[in-house]
């Protein structure tokens, strides 16, 4: 096997032609500035083409979409392995998946649960057990004579169809003698233990009753009830009934329990899922918050802000006669009346028949009818209306909540019922990836049990293991996968990869630190060492400087960004690294250049916003004081409950309170200090856009500006063109043939769709006639196609135009285009648009700027243009909170709020608070112990 892989001419994107030799087996770091080609050349070049070749190897059927994968622009690579990326993409949305049915922890347990699970009654809780068929025979036998016996046969259970049709031919054949009453079938004898009958009556009897005096001779029959009956007898003496079950039954309230199998604990599958959720664990509802958004008006002045319930007509005229009928006033605020009112207002009066009076310009009159309330007129219409938009009006007045039956649990309450040391498996599965560790350990099985529990428990054990390694012991198994950042969605699928032990694949990660504490980065370094050392190349797009110096091959790529990378500055150890003539990278690592630590740090004052009673998540009831007009970092291990504070609680409050919004708050008793801000904005790396529609120039508004000034020209005049002729969201002047996307999606089934560049305008997006006209010698789609450097010199002279773009150039995004699709752009490079967008807005100086891991992406030379640019907000008298791991960013802040010390139930605590030196100072914080290093 070839000791290198060797790519020759690569040129995808903005790679200048390069060539590199990367060592196979080992850990090798792709680095540099943040759009310097790095992903170009990790997945844009190396994987692609290892997935071409890949879908080369498979059947005719799946090779006929080679034809629209695009090979990448490089002329060789030599010594390519299978590949496989591990980007940060959420692992899935579909909110039956879990962290523990991901990582397949879940299936696994399935099976312990299974096989030396104890069940226990579902209405006693008395523990289950089972009869032999001989001591059911016995027990029966006992009974006085008289006693009528009834055996159930559940053997179609869980089938469709009804049976009677099919049992009364056995009847009319002779087989058996009785009668059919519906779908039970009363029989005057049991039936002999022919072959034929048997198995017909395995396959179509839905239940049999038996009723029969007890005769010293029936013994024998009863041993064939049972046994036709799956081990289910039901004894009714003097109106009482006992079941006796080969399997599980209660000795106490004689509960039978269905036979315990996998399936029982899978929430996919009617045996084992909730019947009222079917396994989701919640449910959609109305929130009666998000209906009632003005509480403070009253009935007349209209305090529900929702689809179909205007100021007068339908609504007012119904709330005038309930208010005749049930006697409240219209006049008094909505908050202050009684509850009864609200309900009747809100689910209807139960049917009863009113009198409206009904006035309008064309229909006036009076008739009977029940009002059925607000909120049931909305799930009706929700159901019934064909109209999308009515739908998606009123789905956003919805919220999830747990299901009222399972109460989130997502099982039904015999799979509840099964325990495993004491435990059910929700309530294993709810503990963080540590505690279930802790408790598997420490679990005391019988020997026979541990004979059949080794094997599952060492395969679950090493799971947890992985989990931990990547830092991720925080978690619990029944996380929904959808809630998961991008870097915790990664770091599951790196320890999936490694669990499953595959040696000689090149693995390729995208910056796999992303969202770990420094405490943590050591941990997942010996994980990817880990996977080096199986007999695989681990490929690792990072910035991380601890990364790049454990690694055992980096490749630096630049000098700069976009047009002005794409080349191959270095490579060699990280040492190398360091010596190697115009490497910013290796400048940094060496300690040549530096982000200063500031000389003096912003005061203090008493303008602040307090949070009284934080308890979301694993938050501990906790008090907080944010100080307003200065930087404020909340730093603490991954898990420890950051994000349940800022984003959960903090934002939605605010936003609500502020921007008018009807988000979900997280839980707290009060915040304080809101009045003293004007708005709350959030920069979060979600994307600009799902569609290749959406990009940086339509997001930041400036496209809108452009296409007025395309609109204006002499020719668009002449020709009629208005604006609306430059846009690609709207018929006319765009291609039809990709509805202007520029792209054609193609649906690849078992794996990620592939867009494909439009045959018919060459990706270009408009069509022939609008590309005609021109500005400066560049059509509309020739601007879409510059980047943002090259568009501030082309729009110099229009202030409009050119300030949102100075903009974008401010925050390093100087090389993406400005048409560039939303699709491709990273979480960080889609968080720098949101917070270019604001730059070009006018500033207020009492906003409140919250950002989530802001330098997530980003080389350590654009970490310091950040830096410089929040500082610029927060010199304007605004106030920015940012959630961060980043040593370079939080050691610039002006006030630290620590919280952990652990992730998880460990968490959730203030650990400590004040400027860095002063959390430098205090031992208990593992933020402090690494801004020790960076402060001096």
């Amino acid at each position: 096997m070839e000791e290198f892989i060797n790519i020759v001419g690569a040129k995808e994107n903005n790679l200048k032609n390069i060539s590199v030799k990367i060592p196979r087996n080992k850990l090798v770091l792709f680095t540099g500035l943040s759009g310097s080609g790095k992903s170009s050349l990790a997945f844009d070049t190396i994987f692609a083409e290892g997935q071409r070749r890949y879908m080369e190897s498979l059947s005719s059927y799946a090779r006929q979409f080679l034809g629209q994968m695009k090979k990448p622009d490089v002329e060789l690579i030599e010594g390519l392995s299978p590949a496989i990326a591990i980007d940060q993409k959420v692992t899935s949305s579909n909110p039956r998946s879990t962290v523990g049915t991901v990582t397949e922890i879940y299936d696994y347990l399935r099976l312990l649960y299974a096989h030396i699970g104890k069940a226990y009654c579902v209405n006693c809780g008395t523990e289950i057990s089972a009869n032999t068929v001989d001591s059911i025979v016995d027990k029966v036998m006992k009974f006085p004579e008289g006693a009528k016996i009834m055996v159930i046969a559940p053997i179609v259970r869980g089938k469709k169809g009804e049976f009677a049709k099919l049992f009364e031919d056995l009847i009319k054949q002779g087989y058996v003698r009785g009668k059919v009453d519906g779908n039970i079938v009363l029989l005057d004898e049991l039936p002999k233990l022919d072959k034929k009958v048997k198995h017909t009556i395995s396959v179509v009897i839905d239940r049999i009753v038996v009723k029969k005096d007890v005769e010293s001779r029936l013994a024998s029959s009863i041993e064939t009830a049972v046994k036709l009956s799956e081990g289910l007898v039901v004894i009714e003496n003097e109106g009482s009934e006992t079941l006796y079950s080969t399997k599980n039954s209660c000795k106490n309230c004689g509960y039978s329990f269905s036979e315990i199998t996998p399936r029982l604990f899978s929430f996919n599958t009617p045996f084992g899922a909730c019947p009222e959720c079917s396994g989701i664990g919640n449910r959609l509802i109305i929130d009666e918050n998000m209906v009632v958004r003005h509480p403070e008006r009253t009935l007349k002045q209209n305090p529900f802000v929702v689809i179909g319930f205007g100021d007068a007509g339908f609504y007012q005229a119904y709330i005038k006669a309930m208010a005749k009928e049930y006697g409240f006033s219209l006049d008094v605020p909505y908050q202050d009346l009684p509850r009864e009112v609200k309900d009747l207002i809100l689910y209807g009066n139960g049917g009863k028949l009113l009198k409206v009076t009904y006035e309008s310009a064309n229909f006036s009159g009076s008739y009977e009818s029940a009002f059925e309330g607000i909120i049931n007129n909305l799930y009706r219409r929700s159901r019934e209306s064909k109209s999308e938009h009515v739908k998606d009006e009123i789905e956003k007045l919805m919220v999830a909540r747990p299901c009222e039956s399972c109460h989130g649990k997502r099982l039904n309450r015999e799979s509840l019922s099964v325990k495993v040391g004491g435990k059910n498996i929700f309530e294993l599965c709810d503990m963080s990836v540590e505690k279930i560790n802790e408790f598997l350990n420490n679990l005391e099985l019988t020997k026979k049990e541990s004979v059949i529990a080794e094997n599952i428990v060492k395969e679950i054990r090493a799971r947890l293991k992985f989990l931990i390694d990547v830092g991720l012991e925080y978690l619990t198994l029944t996380r929904s996968s959808g809630t998961l950042s991008g870097g915790e969605a990664q770091r599951i699928r790196l320890a999936t990869q490694i669990g499953s032990g595959l040696v000689g694949v090149l693995y390729i990660l995208d910056e796999p630190s992303i969202g770990l504490h420094p405490r943590d980065t050591h941990r997942l370094i010996k994980t990817m060492e880990r996977l080096r050392d199986l007999g695989n190349t681990v490929i690792v797009v990072e910035h991380d400087e601890d990364t790049i110096r454990a690694a055992d091959f980096v490749v630096d790529i630049g000098p700069k960004a976009g047009a002005h990378g794409g080349r191959v500055v270095a490579t060699g150890s990280p040492e190398e690294i360091m010596k190697a003539e115009g490497s910013i990278t290796g400048q940094y690592l060496s300690g040549a250049k530096t982000i200063p630590v500031p000389k003096k740090r912003r005061k203090i004052t008493d303008a602040k916003l307090q949070v009284i009673g934080a308890r979301q998540n694993n938050l501990k009831n906790i008090d907080v004081e944010i100080p307003l007009g200065v930087f404020t970092a909340v730093t603490g291990v991954s898990g420890s409950g950051k994000s349940s504070l800022v984003n959960e609680i903090i934002y939605p409050a605010l936003s609500n309170k502020i921007n008018k919004s009807s988000l979900t708050e997280g839980e707290y008793s009060q915040i304080l200090g809101a009045e003293q801000l004007d708005k709350v904005v959030v920069i979060d790396q979600s994307p600009i856009g799902r569609t290749p529609r959406s990009n940086p120039a339509t997001y930041t508004g400036v496209f809108t500006a452009i296409r007025d000034l395309f609109a204006s020209l002499p020719e668009s005049n002449a020709r009629g063109y208005t604006s609306g002729r430059f846009s690609f969201n709207i018929p006319g002047g765009r291609c039809e043939a990709c509805g202007g996307d520029g792209v054609l999606k193609i649906e690849m089934h078992f794996l990620p769709d592939v867009y494909v560049t439009c045959d018919e305008c060459g990706g270009k997006r408009y069509n022939r006639e609008t590309l005609e006209v021109k500005y400066k010698g560049k059509s509309i789609n020739d601007v879409l196609e510059m980047t943002v450097e090259d568009a501030l010199d082309f729009f110099a002279n229009f202030t409009s135009i050119k300030n949102k773009i100075q903009a974008l150039y401010d925050v390093g995004l100087g090389y993406i285009k400005l048409g560039q699709p939303a699709t491709t752009l990273s979480g960080g490079e889609a968080q720098r648009v949101k917070l270019a967008t604001e730059l070009s807005k006018r500033p207020t100086g009492k906003t409140m700027y919250i950002l989530d891991e802001p330098t997530t992406g980003l080389h350590t030379h654009d970490v310091s243009k950040l830096i410089n640019i929040l500082q610029r907000l927060v010199d304007g008298g605004n106030t920015v909170l940012v959630i961060e791991h980043n040593l370079d960013m939080i050691k610039v802040a002006d006030n630290i709020i620590d919280i952990g010390p652990e992730g998880g139930d460990k968490g959730g605590k203030i650990v400590a608070t004040g400027t860095p030196e002063e959390i430098a100072k205090y031992k208990k914080s593992y933020t402090g112990k690494a801004l020790l290093g960076v402060l001096n």
